[in-house]
């Protein structure tokens, strides 16, 4: 596969954060503790969830030289202890758009890598970066 150019992929972020935006009320990032699917047509365990953050909309930030940036999430709370190993995130209208690894060296890294029930949580920076 060709790669594109940062311009165009920026152009491609940009868009993505758009299509966040489509459907219902908020764009959603979930966290599980298991295994991720192989794919975002795979279900779920949702026994495995645990925190849902929201979005405010627009998703959409900044659109920077490098990066586009989205607005920080809103604060949710953790409905199971665990360890977060994956994440998928869910357009407004629960589309799933795409999993992500989480932890040290992956795509969404926390000072705390242990989820404790009840606290609450939020993203204050989320950069989307070319490939």
């Amino acid at each position: 596969m060709s790669t594109p150019s940062k311009l165009a992929s920026l152009a491609m972020l940009q868009a993505l954060s758009n299509y966040l935006d489509q459907g219902g009320p908020n764009a959603s990032l979930v966290f599980y503790d298991d295994v991720k699917p192989e794919s975002v047509n795979i279900a779920v365990n949702d026994s495995a969830k645990l925190l849902t953050l929201t979005f405010p909309k627009p998703c959409l930030s900044s659109i920077e030289a490098d990066y586009v940036e989205l607005q920080p999430s809103n604060a949710g709370v953790v409905v199971k202890a665990g360890t977060p190993i994956w994440a998928r995130l869910f357009n407004a209208a629960g589309d799933a758009v795409v999993d992500v690894d989480v932890g040290d060296s992956a795509d969404i890294t926390f000072d705390n890598h242990v989820f404790v029930v009840g606290a609450s949580i939020k993203l204050d920076a989320i950069y989307l970066s070319p490939i």
